[in-house]
């Protein structure tokens, strides 16, 4: 008889480990983030496109990445007054691998490349995200 109480105990000891995988995997998916490439295969360029933004719905969490060569251009987070004047402060973080991945806040976030003149000629970006 103590054979079938433990099979039993095993059997309800998978469904309950089961559900708890099944309730966690649902958590991530509804929660996880998505990840969108800064100018599609175009890239962090000159050629970048400022309307790339257009048609995308960007959540806080979400994952920016931003290829380009780092011997020709970098990523700095600014804020509103930065962007518009295309400058960044002591305080602003700066990315300079080529690849990289910005999780964005929610909000407006702010984008600029920081070699002088990049930014005024168009290499910035503007992505709210809610």
């Amino acid at each position: 008889m103590s054979g079938f109480h433990q099979g039993r105990c095993s059997a309800k000891s998978m469904l309950v480990a089961t559900t708890f995988v099944l309730l966690l995997l649902l958590q991530f998916r509804s929660t996880g983030a998505t990840t969108f490439t800064v100018g599609d295969t175009s890239g962090w360029t000159f050629s970048f496109n400022q309307n790339w933004t257009n048609g995308k719905k960007f959540k806080a969490g979400d994952i920016l990445v931003f290829n380009y060569d780092p011997s020709l251009h970098n990523v700095v987070v600014v804020d509103e007054n930065g962007y518009n004047s295309c400058s960044s402060s002591p305080s602003s973080k700066t990315y300079a691998t080529g690849k990289d991945k910005v999780k964005l806040s929610k909000g407006r976030n702010y984008f600029i490349c920081g070699i002088p003149g990049h930014c005024d000629g168009g290499l910035k970006i503007a992505v709210d995200a809610s």
